[in-house]
C-alpha cells in the first residue's frame, strides 16, 4: 500500500508538472502579441499623446483642422468607397455563375480568381503598368492599330488606374463570401417568388438581395478595409499626387521624420477603422433572417450541353430564373425546344460571360507582365533575368536582386518556422469547449490582420530601438513582423480540423500515459498535417509578398524582393526596368503556385479562408 501510495502522488506530482508546463507553453502566443503587437501601439499611442512625456494634442489638432489632411481623409474614404462598389459590380455575376451552376474546370477557375488576392503590391503595380501604362500592351496595340504617333491612353498616376488595381486585387473577396453563401441558399424561395408571378429583376430585388445582404455587407466591408489601408497601390500607381492616410503615414514617419504626426495618422486610421467594424455588426445583426441553407448538391445544376439534341437540363429540376413568366397556357413541342433552347444559351452566356469577363480583367495584367518582362525593348530575350544574377556596376554598395530572392527565402522560411510553432499552439488554445476566455482570445489573436502594415512597421521602429528590445539591427525583425500577419492565417486554417477532432483521443492518449507534446506529436500532427500544409503556405507566401512594414524596417544591406522591386521600377534605365519586371515575374508565380497548393492541401471544403 505504501509503494502504491507512493506511485500516485508521483504520478499526481507528474502530471500537475506537465499542466503547468502546458500552461506556459500556452502563454507563449499571448506574449508573442503582448511584446511585438501591443507593446508597438502603445508606444504609439505614447508618442502621438505625450511626445515630451506630457500630454499634448497638437498633432490631433493638426491633422483635424489643417486643410491638407483634411483632404487626404477624404481622399482616402472616397477611393475606398468607389472601390468598394466598383469591386462589387464585377464580383457579384460571377458569384452567381460559382453558386448556381457546376461546369467544368470550376474549381480551377475559382482557384484563378483568387491568385490575384495572394499577388504583392508591387507584382500587382509592375503589372499594371505592363498593361496599361504609357510603353504597355495596351497602349502598343492601340497605337498599331489606329496608326497613332502617341498612346491615346494616359493612366499613369491616375485614380482610374488605383480603382482597376483595387478591383483586380479584391473581386475574389465577392466571390468568395457572397457566392459561398449563395451556393447554399434553397432556390425554392426564389421558384416560389416566380411561381406568383414576379419577374426575374423583381425576385432578385425583392427577395435574393435582402436575404444576400449580409453576406454582400461583410464582403463589402473587408474590400473597404483593404482599399482604405492600401499602401503599394496608391505609392506605385497613384503617384505623388495621391496620398492616402497609409502613404502618408510612411512619409510623416521615415523621409521627414515627423514621428508624432504619423503617430496621430496611425491612431486615427485605427479608430476610424474600429468604428466601421461596430457599424458593420450592428448592421449585420438588423439584416440577418433565420434561413433554410441547404448543401450545394441540392441547390447547384450542371450546365447543360450546347451539342444539338442536348438542349435539356441536366438538373432534376427548373433554374429558377428561367421559369417562363406565363403559366398554365400550353406549349406546342417546337415551342418549348425553342424555349429550351434559349434557357441554355442563357446559362452559357451568364457562366461565360461573367466568369471569362472576370478572368480577363484579372489574368491580363499578370499575362502582360510575364510578356513585358522578355520583350521590354521590343524583342524577345532572357537578358533581364540573366541580370538578375549580376552586378553590372560593380559597386560595392549595391545589392544583387539575385541576394533578395535569397534574402526573402530565408526571411519567409524563419516565418514559416515562428508561425507555425506560435498558430499551432494559439488554435490548441481555442479549441476545446467554449469558454469567455476563449471568446475574448479567438478575435484577439486576429488584430494583427485589422491593422495595418505601416502602422506596424512604424510601431517598430520607435519601440524596438532600445533595451531591452533593441531589435532595430536585427535580423529577427523582419521574421517577427511578417510571423505577426502571417499567424492568424495559421489559426484560421488549423481551427476547422481542430475543432472537428475527436477530444476523447487525446483523453485516451492521457490516460494511457502519453504526455502533452507527445499526445501533439502522435495524435494531432498526422490529423492536421494537411490543415498545417495550408498555413505553411498562406504564411510563406504573406512573408514573401509583404511590403508596406518591410520598407520601414529592412536593413538597407538586407532588402527583400518586394523592396528591390520598388528600387528598381523607380529608377530610369531599360535594365533596372527589365529587372524589376523579372523579379516581379517570379515573385508572381512562387505566389500563384503557393496558393494553387493551398487550393490543393485544403481539407475538402474545410477552411476559414
Amino acid at each position: 500500500m505504501r509503494v502504491g501510495s507512493r506511485f500516485s502522488q508521483s504520478w499526481a506530482k507528474g502530471r500537475k508538472w506537465q499542466r503547468r508546463a502546458a500552461s506556459l507553453i500556452y502563454l507563449l502566443p499571448l506574449a508573442f502579441l503582448a511584446l511585438f503587437y501591443f507593446y508597438p501601439l502603445t508606444e504609439i499611442f505614447s508618442l502621438s499623446l505625450a511626445p515630451q512625456g506630457k500630454l499634448d494634442l497638437a498633432p490631433f489638432r493638426t491633422i483635424f483642422t489643417a486643410p491638407y489632411y483634411v483632404r487626404v481623409l477624404g481622399f482616402t474614404t472616397g477611393q475606398a468607397l468607389l472601390s468598394t462598389l466598383l469591386t462589387l459590380l464585377a464580383g457579384m455575376p460571377a458569384a452567381y455563375a460559382f453558386a448556381r451552376y457546376d461546369f467544368r474546370g470550376k474549381s480551377l477557375l475559382r482557384a484563378l480568381t483568387t491568385v490575384p488576392f495572394v499577388m504583392p503590391t508591387m507584382v500587382v503595380a509592375a503589372a499594371f503598368t505592363a498593361l496599361l501604362g504609357p510603353k504597355g500592351h495596351l497602349n502598343a496595340w492601340l497605337v498599331a492599330a489606329l496608326g497613332l504617333d502617341s498612346p491615346p491612353l494616359h493612366l499613369q498616376h491616375t485614380l482610374a488606374l488605383v480603382l482597376i488595381a483595387h478591383v483586380f486585387y479584391n473581386a475574389t473577396i465577392v466571390v468568395r463570401l457572397v457566392g459561398g453563401f449563395w451556393a447554399n441558399l434553397d432556390p425554392r424561395v426564389e421558384e416560389a417568388a416566380r411561381v406568383l408571378g414576379a419577374g426575374r429583376w423583381q425576385t432578385f430585388r425583392e427577395v435574393t438581395l435582402p436575404i444576400l445582404l449580409p453576406s454582400i455587407i461583410a464582403a463589402s466591408l473587408l474590400v473597404f478595409l483593404f482599399c482604405f489601408t492600401s499602401f503599394g497601390v496608391i505609392l506605385v500607381l497613384g503617384g505623388p499626387q495621391l496620398t492616402t492616410i497609409e502613404v502618408e503615414i510612411y512619409y510623416q514617419a521615415v523621409p521627414l521624420f515627423h514621428l508624432p504626426l504619423a503617430a496621430a495618422l496611425s491612431i486615427g486610421q485605427m479608430a476610424f477603422t474600429f468604428a466601421i467594424m461596430a457599424v458593420y455588426t450592428r448592421m449585420q445583426a438588423q439584416a440577418a433572417v433565420p434561413l433554410n441553407l441547404r448543401p450545394i448538391q441540392a441547390t447547384q445544376r450542371r450546365l447543360p450541353s450546347l451539342r444539338r439534341g442536348s438542349l435539356r437540363s441536366h438538373s432534376p429540376r427548373p433554374c429558377p430564373l428561367t421559369l417562363p413568366r406565363h403559366t398554365g397556357t400550353a406549349r406546342s413541342g417546337q415551342a418549348g425546344q425553342v424555349e429550351r433552347g434559349g434557357q441554355v444559351w442563357r446559362a452559357h452566356l451568364t457562366v461565360w460571360g461573367s466568369v471569362g469577363g472576370l478572368l480577363v480583367l484579372l489574368l491580363a495584367p499578370l499575362l502582360a507582365l510575364i510578356d513585358h518582362s522578355f520583350s521590354l525593348e521590343g524583342t524577345y530575350t532572357l537578358r533581364y533575368y540573366k541580370a538578375l544574377f549580376t552586378n553590372p556596376l560593380q559597386s560595392y554598395f549595391y545589392v544583387p536582386p539575385a541576394e533578395a530572392i535569397r534574402n526573402s527565402l530565408l526571411v519567409a522560411g524563419a516565418t514559416v518556422a515562428l508561425s507555425l510553432v506560435i498558430g499551432l499552439i494559439s488554435a490548441h488554445l481555442l479549441t476545446g469547449p467554449s469558454d469567455p476566455l476563449k471568446t475574448i482570445l479567438d478575435p484577439l489573436f486576429m488584430l494583427p490582420l485589422g491593422t495595418s502594415a505601416v502602422t506596424l512597421g512604424f510601431g517598430y521602429i520607435i519601440a524596438l530601438d532600445q533595451p531591452p528590445l533593441n531589435l532595430r539591427a536585427s535580423p529577427l525583425l523582419l521574421p517577427l513582423a511578417h510571423s505577426l500577419v502571417a499567424f492568424p492565417f495559421v489559426v484560421r486554417s488549423l481551427l476547422p480540423v481542430l475543432r472537428g477532432m475527436n477530444p476523447h483521443w487525446r483523453e485516451a492518449a492521457g490516460i494511457l500515459g502519453a504526455s502533452p507534446p507527445r499526445v501533439v506529436r502522435e495524435i494531432d500532427l498526422p490529423i492536421v498535417a494537411r490543415a498545417l500544409l495550408v498555413g505553411a503556405v498562406f504564411a510563406f507566401t504573406v512573408s514573401m509578398g509583404e511590403f508596406g512594414a518591410t520598407l520601414l524596417i529592412a536593413r538597407p544591406n538586407f532588402p527583400t524582393m518586394p523592396i528591390v522591386i520598388y528600387r528598381l521600377l523607380g529608377t530610369q534605365g531599360a535594365l533596372n526596368q527589365g529587372q524589376g519586371l523579372a523579379m516581379s515575374t517570379l515573385l508572381m508565380i512562387v505566389c500563384a503556385v503557393g496558393f494553387l497548393l493551398i487550393e490543393r492541401f485544403r481539407v475538402g471544403e474545410i477552411g476559414e479562408f
